[in-house]
């Protein structure tokens, strides 16, 4: 009897235990979470002018970010109950799988294989590849060209696949790659000749380019990319609450006031006005 009276308290004591270190993990899904914390970590990037940056004074600017506060906000969140993470293209699916943000909303391209590992809300817009070359370049009119050239080949991001790849991904030009840490990088390299080319979505090109400096767009996209919000894999109920956000976002004009404020300037570039079809949550 006495074995079996240690053995209770000693089964009693380790659940105590357990349920003490486990605690209380609180809400699994995002909505829940932005409902009864009032806090979001947000992933974005902090080197894409217009996009996602990060100000000398620790602030945070862009289109993205823009977008991520106006869906927070609709999920219960303040600006102030959101924490901004740096979110480079490599991370993006790492840091939503080990729970290091809750949502990322990155120039984040909507892909299969991206699919596999996140659950995607949207788009809330849909981009379009296209090249940017020095401003005295004249050997670059058109993809074609790209044969030969020297293109950059950012960490994380597909975009040079759709030059280098076979159809019906990519149109198989036999371009060289030129490794970058990241975009902000590769514009470095393009400005100091060590890349003939970048070759990546029109908005991001377009926030580089109003940077200053000598580049040009070439103005002939080739490509649709549909820019998600990306969540907790399987998380599904979040994901139609995002699209039912991104949907108030374009219906009562803030996606257009948004789109121009950041994009307006960029000389060539068509902004949408309706709100891109979502592509249902998985």
């Amino acid at each position: 009897m006495r074995r079996i009276g240690l053995a209770l308290a000693a089964f009693a004591l380790g659940a105590t235990a357990l349920s003490g270190c486990g605690g209380d993990d609180g809400a699994t899904d995002l909505v829940s979470k932005a409902k009864d914390e009032k806090k979001i970590k947000v992933g974005i990037k902090f080197d894409q002018t217009a996009i996602g940056v990060k100000k000398p004074d620790g602030s945070v600017e862009g289109f993205d970010v823009d977008v991520a506060k106006y869906v927070a906000g609709k999920l219960g969140v303040p600006e102030s109950g959101i924490e901004w993470v740096e979110t480079i293209s490599a991370n993006r699916e790492p840091f939503l799988m080990q729970g290091q943000v809750d949502m990322v909303v990155a120039t984040y391209s909507i892909l299969p294989e991206r699919k596999e590992k996140v659950t995607f809300a949207g788009p809330y817009v849909i981009a379009h590849q296209d090249i940017m070359v020095r401003g005295d370049d004249t050997s670059i009119t058109k993809v074609e060209d790209l044969k030969g050239k020297r293109i950059c080949q950012a960490s994380g991001s597909n975009s040079y696949k759709r030059i280098t790849d076979p159809p019906p991904n990519g149109k198989e030009i036999d371009a060289e790659l030129v490794p970058a840490g990241s975009y902000s990088e590769c514009i470095t390299k393009l400005t100091g000749g060590t890349l003939d080319a970048v070759t990546t979505d029109d908005f991001i090109l377009a926030g580089f380019a109003s940077q200053g400096g000598s580049f040009k767009i070439l103005g002939s996209p080739f490509t649709d990319e549909k820019y998600g919000i990306g969540i907790k894999k399987g998380d599904v109920a979040s994901c139609e609450a995002i699209n039912t956000a991104v949907g108030e976002m374009y219906s009562d004009g803030t996606a257009a006031e948004l789109l121009k404020k950041w994009f307006g300037s960029a000389e060539g570039l068509e902004l949408p006005t309706a709100v891109p079809p979502a592509e249902g949550c998985s």
